[in-house]
């Protein structure tokens, strides 16, 4: 599983994050009273990547919601980005 440095919900609350993990980008946000967590392939930011190659999925804003987002992530990474 994703293990990204300093992530928290505290942080989360205030500041997007963002980071990459061979070949796989992603981004972790609180939206109102969810999170949501995009992938998206390299080597664009996330401004500069197509709508259409990102892909979202939302969880609760939660200990057990940013658990779920990470173990997300890590089956994507697993599923296409695992050359």
């Amino acid at each position: 599983m994703l293990e990204p440095i300093g992530l928290s919900l505290q942080f989360l609350k205030k500041e997007v994050y963002t980071g990459s993990h061979h070949g796989m980008r992603y981004l972790l946000q609180k939206d109102e009273d969810t999170l949501k967590a995009c992938t998206y392939p390299e080597p664009y930011c996330f401004e500069k990547t197509a709508d259409e190659k990102k892909e979202w999925k939302k969880f609760e804003f939660s200990a057990d919601g940013l658990t779920q987002a990470l173990e997300w992530l890590s089956e994507v990474h697993e599923k296409s980005y695992n050359d």
